[in-house]
């Protein structure tokens, strides 16, 4: 539970300084929380791993629900567009990281047969 816990750690701080990026195009101020979130996710994504989440779940799951939250905050924020062909790609993303992390499982339990 703990590795799920860094892991959406590390979304949101990444979220965050996404947002502060659109952000800073009106205030330069916000690059600072940009570069501080950017950093901070990248820390909280190396302790996913060591927690021992496989990387291409951990990466996955990271970018998936990053840019899902990313256009969907950024529409109720920023005004930003929110079309169906946005929605059809975030869950296409979605759908992918889901069958990583089911390929990822069942790896898994293969590793102890011969």
């Amino acid at each position: 539970m703990r590795k799920w816990a860094l892991l959406v750690a590390a979304i949101t701080v990444e979220v965050t300084g996404t947002l502060s990026l659109r952000a800073s195009q009106d205030h330069s101020a916000w690059l600072v929380l940009v570069v501080c979130g950017y950093l901070a996710s990248f820390y909280f994504l190396a302790l996913v791993l060591r927690a021992g989440m496989p990387v291409g779940v951990a990466y996955g799951v990271w970018g998936a629900v990053g840019t899902a939250a990313t256009a969907i905050l950024a529409a109720v924020i920023f005004g930003d567009p929110f079309t169906v062909p946005i929605v059809a790609g975030i869950g296409l993303i979605i759908a992918g990281v889901l069958l990583v992390e089911l390929g990822s499982r069942n790896h898994a339990g293969e590793e102890g047969t011969p």
